[in-house]
């Protein structure tokens, strides 16, 4: 069976389910999957990319253009 066939396999067989958690535990793997693959194609800053977002990031906390660590984690709570 081939890649795409398996895919659509999975793809029917998720659709079938019926449990909350099941399909939460499959999206947390494939949210891993994802940052995996994205890791993998990492390119890291230029001293100059990365003194602009230092510069950036300075000025977006002096004008309050931020949010709290417990805002962002009560967002995805």
């Amino acid at each position: 069976m081939n890649l795409e066939a398996r895919k659509i396999e999975f793809v029917q067989e998720f659709l079938k389910l019926q449990s909350e958690e099941a399909v939460s535990r499959l999206e947390k793997i494939l949210r891993k999957e994802k940052n995996a693959s994205n890791e993998r194609i990492f390119e890291p800053m230029t001293q100059e990319e990365l003194d602009k977002r230092i510069d950036k990031s300075e000025s977006d906390f002096l004008n309050n253009r931020f949010k709290s660590s417990s805002e962002l984690l009560a967002k995805y709570e």
